[in-house]
């Protein structure tokens, strides 16, 4: 598969971003969740879009991978900036509009650019995501994360196999029982993050981005067909978040995959592919 990049500017530095595909049906622009870059798009996803006739973009968010990075804990740019993030990359990339991906805080992003930008984005696609502006009833975090996120003030940052230890509990304990864990391939891909990445502590500065939404902003008036694709067993963030955004978004469709949880696994990505293309048809 051939891939360029591109550096693009934003309001607090650079954004990392990668092309891949000619894109005869149009762009995907993928979007990930907080504290992640974007290795935690699986290739062999991309590959089956591109494959699909689509070009992909995904990027680094701020303070991952190798797009600009702020000291740990000095967080100085809100939601609406990360939005920007987007506008700033398509026009980068010469794209009118384009089909958005959005998994988890990406999801929310993407929605609030929707909103802001309807003739930017011609079909959303919300991965593990929660709906824009609108409560839904969840469970809560299971005990073990608290547990676990605590070990944080005393982890010695510099110390990659440490780091890498605690990343893999993080991924386990966002695992479902869809599949087996795949310790090699979860190790792997953090050990790329961490060698990519300045400073990876700074990646947990997503955890304490502000901002207010606009005024009146709520997923239910979003217009562009919504595919919403959530794990059944999330631990994260409730399915019932996705079925809220179905109940609530006219145009939308709703995939939920048994026993899968916060994560996305090689072995779901054709599935994905094929639900994420024929959502794309629709915007066409």
């Amino acid at each position: 598969m051939i891939t360029s990049t591109k550096r693009v500017r934003s309001s607090q530095g650079s954004i990392f971003t990668e092309a891949a595909g000619e894109g005869d049906k149009g762009t995907i622009l993928l979007v990930m969740g907080a504290t992640a870059s974007m290795v935690w798009w699986p290739d062999s996803l991309i590959e089956a879009l591109v494959a699909g006739g689509y070009r992909t973009i995904r990027f680094d968010h701020r303070d991952t991978g190798a797009s600009s990075v702020l000291a740990p804990g000095e967080v100085n740019y809100d939601l609406a900036e990360l939005r920007d993030d987007l506008f700033a990359i398509l026009d980068a990339y010469d794209v009118e509009a384009a089909h958005v991906v959005g998994l988890s805080l990406g999801g929310y992003v993407a929605q609030i650019l929707a909103l802001t930008h309807p003739a930017r984005v011609k079909t959303l696609t919300l991965i593990a995501s929660e709906p824009l502006g609108v409560p839904y009833e969840g469970e809560g975090l299971p005990p073990g994360f608290m547990e676990h996120f605590g070990a944080m003030a005393s982890l010695d940052w510099a110390d990659a196999d440490a780091v890498t230890g605690f990343m893999m509990g993080i991924a386990r304990l966002s695992a479902g029982r869809r599949h087996d864990f795949d310790d090699v391939a979860v190790e792997r891909r953090i050990r790329t993050e961490i060698a990519r990445t300045e400073n990876i502590q700074s990646a947990f500065n997503h955890s304490m981005i502000a901002g207010s939404l606009p005024t009146g902003a709520s997923a239910a008036e979003i217009t562009q067909p919504v595919l919403l694709i959530h794990g059944g067993a999330d631990p994260i963030i409730s399915a019932n978040a996705a079925r809220t955004s179905k109940a609530i978004i006219p145009s939308s469709e709703l995939l939920i995959l048994p026993d899968l949880g916060h994560e996305l696994v090689d072995a779901d990505m054709a599935l994905f592919a094929s639900a994420i293309i024929t959502h794309c048809g629709k915007g066409a």
